[in-house]
């Protein structure tokens, strides 16, 4: 898979970048892929396993132009992507992050997108508080950008991203490209949206955060308040018959939140989020 997203990037028609792939200890060789991206004089960067967003922090700050684009190992760019991208970009100066439109796939097999994951232009701060309506490999925004906010939160073992473009998503108004310039495959065993249950807690934990910080607006708040108790309910049902224990943890997390606490009911254990 790797090896097919190396090459996506390789073969694009806007030329003008680095590629940097930081292998975060991967347990399979990777070394055809390492000397296709050498060969063409592009950077491998190999460390210690610490997980997706100390991965992409370490893209981003080795990084040495002033735009990043991100590209997980299990998609692909097609050819004109960057090219449209940029093309955006330079007509829309005052934009800071914009995505494309995607092709899934599942299994190989071409699947149609439902509604509901419909990407948003403009304000999306709304949506992105339901679900992770921004896309990793679609994406293009000022590395700057990423820098002031604080990168990937390397503490969360899954939804990194969506903590991510809500706090962007909150400041900034996301561009959309309406061309499909990037496959995205699924249905593989090792997904990272695989490895936690009920990974709605995380993005609780993110909302949660986000509340505690300052810049927000009485209305983004109001959204957020709201968002997150929905979450922690939907999460309490399903805990109260599959996992008792869980269940008083949620039901003590929304006593908090209510109460405007809106961290410290949480911290990490293994990449689970529970109660102190």
């Amino acid at each position: 898979m790797l090896l097919r997203a190396v090459r996506s990037v390789l073969e694009q028609t806007y030329q003008q970048f680095e590629l940097i792939v930081v292998d975060d200890g991967s347990s399979v060789s990777l070394e055809q892929a390492r000397l296709e991206v050498q060969d063409h004089g592009h950077r491998w960067i190999t460390q210690a396993p610490q997980g997706v967003s100390a991965a992409r922090n370490r893209g981003v700050e080795e990084c040495k132009f002033d735009w990043i684009a991100l590209l997980d190992s299990d998609d692909a760019w097609k050819p004109t992507k960057l090219e449209e991208q940029v093309r955006f970009h330079v007509e829309n100066p005052d934009i800071s992050i914009s995505q494309c439109e995607e092709e899934w796939y599942r299994h190989g097999v071409r699947v149609n997108q439902r509604a509901i994951h419909k990407m948003p232009s403009g304000d999306a701060f709304s949506k992105s508080l339901k679900l992770c309506c921004i896309s990793p490999s679609a994406v293009l925004l000022k590395k700057d950008l990423v820098l002031r906010l604080g990168g990937f939160d390397e503490q969360m073992a899954v939804c990194e991203d969506y903590d991510l473009w809500l706090r962007i998503t909150a400041l900034h108004p996301v561009g959309l490209i309406e061309q499909p310039l990037v496959q995205k495959f699924g249905g593989h065993d090792d997904q990272l949206s695989k490895s936690q249950p009920a990974i709605d807690r995380f993005r609780v934990y993110a909302i949660a955060k986000l509340l505690r910080g300052e810049g927000l607006t009485d209305a983004q708040i109001a959204l957020a308040k709201n968002e997150v108790m929905r979450k922690l309910a939907v999460l309490s049902r399903g805990a109260k018959k599959h996992a008792p224990s869980d269940f008083e943890r949620y039901e003590k997390i929304s006593d908090a939140l209510t109460q405007g606490d809106y961290l410290s009911g949480f911290n990490h254990s293994k990449g689970l989020l529970g109660m102190r």
